[in-house]
């Protein structure tokens, strides 16, 4: 079995290469559209969690016979 190194130079070579090719192609409409699709899902998300958690605790003192 032959063990496959790769040179730390060639990782950030590619690695590199990866982010400015990129980085070339991105517009600021891009940026500014990712920006404010991350907040709708942070919010939905955040939203959802209290309504669920919310729903459970209604749900435990519905069944809760005391």
């Amino acid at each position: 079995m032959s063990d496959h190194q790769i040179a730390s130079g060639t990782k950030a070579g590619t690695v590199g290469g990866t982010l400015l090719s990129v980085a070339i192609n991105l517009d600021s409409s891009d940026i500014l559209r990712t920006i404010i699709l991350a907040t709708v899902g942070a919010i939905v998300s955040f939203s959802i969690s209290v309504l669920l958690k919310w729903m459970v605790k209604a749900f435990k003192r519905k069944r809760d016979p005391s």
